[in-house]
């Protein structure tokens, strides 16, 4: 389909189609593959640069765009929008101004638009002849999906089932053109931390079995949804909490458990040690006086001529030696006296 031509003199603010351009230029709506006429109008460096736009929420879009190197300070920018169902163009309802120039666009009810959209940058000024900018876009491209919704966990003691819907979208989508992105993170009391992100298919039927086996520490999990094309990926989903703050908790009480008997049995030990080694030093074995004539040991014997001085030394010693007589019987003598006249 061709849309009608439009001769662009001069900007007008109730118009829907865009001016100040000088030229004819004819939008092919039919093929994005069609590329728009040549901007030789106006002078070089003065289009708006690095546009953008991005589709939120199914409705809402927003674009951006940043001023030309070469276009004076007081130039003004606009922008037009035309989707291919409809030959009338569409004017900017909302600007974002940045000391007073235009720089940005918001725009709302975009989701009654076909799959394709032409958009156009105007712009004016007093001091020079501004060159516009124009684009094809495809509007699946530039679309962010919304989080996915109604975002359950449902665990059993080796498993977690995950199930979400689909998030909502400009327009009708099959399970084929989805693609989703899981973040699971946890942390137990030990400041133990970790994170997985997952990639899950559209045709696997928005559920996904993650394995963990109980006891867990506590989990969050985020989910975000692209187009299996793209992949330009939404918003994160609001984080959903599962696992147990006990488990963690019990475990830390294990640990401080261990740890304290492990100190009491040590500083126990060490004490009974400690006394041990004191009563034996307090009650040690006094030495006692040796009895040599009760002890059963025979004492050294040591020959008398050891003990004899040596005979060339000169000194000369008298022994007496002494005898014992026995005295004789006085019985028979006195016998022998009475027996005589």
């Amino acid at each position: 389909m061709t849309i009608r031509r439009f001769l662009c003199t001069g900007y007008e603010s109730n118009c829907a189609v865009p001016r100040g351009c000088s030229g004819v230029f004819e939008m092919q709506i039919s093929s994005l593959k069609r590329t728009p006429r040549s901007r030789a109008a106006g002078q070089e460096g003065t289009a708006a640069q690095n546009f953008s736009c991005v589709i939120y929420n199914a409705n809402y879009m927003n674009c951006s765009w940043t001023k030309g190197p070469a276009a004076p300070d007081d130039v003004q920018y606009f922008l037009y929008v035309r989707d291919s169902k409809k030959q009338l163009g569409r004017q900017c309802p909302h600007y974002v101004q940045e000391s007073g120039m235009h720089v940005g666009c918001h725009m709302q009810d975009v989701s009654s638009w076909a799959s394709e959209a032409y958009f156009l940058v105007n712009g004016t000024s007093r001091h020079a002849e501004i060159r516009f900018f124009d684009s094809f876009l495809s509007l699946k491209t530039i679309e962010r999906y919304n989080p996915p919704g109604n975002v359950t966990v449902h665990c059993n003691t080796t498993h977690c089932c995950i199930r979400w819907q689909k998030p909502r979208a400009r327009s009708r989508l099959s399970d084929l053109d989805l693609q989703y992105q899981l973040q699971v993170q946890w942390q137990d009391n030990i400041e133990r931390a970790g994170s997985q992100l997952i990639e899950v298919p559209g045709y696997l039927g928005n559920e996904y079995q993650l394995l963990s086996p109980q006891p867990r520490d506590v989990h969050t999990l985020r989910i975000r949804a692209a187009d299996t094309r793209v992949l330009q990926w939404g918003a994160w989903s609001q984080p959903v909490t599962f696992g147990s703050k006990e488990v963690g908790g019990k475990l830390v009480h294990v640990y401080m458990l261990v740890v304290l008997g492990t100190v009491i049995c040590a500083l126990a030990a060490s004490c009974l040690i400690q006394r041990l080694c004191r009563r034996h030093r307090l009650l040690s074995p006094v030495p006692q006086i040796k009895d040599k004539l009760n002890d059963g040991h025979q004492l050294d014997q040591v020959p008398w001529e050891t003990l004899a001085p040596a005979a060339e030394k000169g000194d000369v010693e008298d022994l007496l030696t002494v005898e014992e007589v026995a005295e004789p019987t006085a019985t028979t003598s006195d016998a022998a006296t009475s027996a005589s006249p």
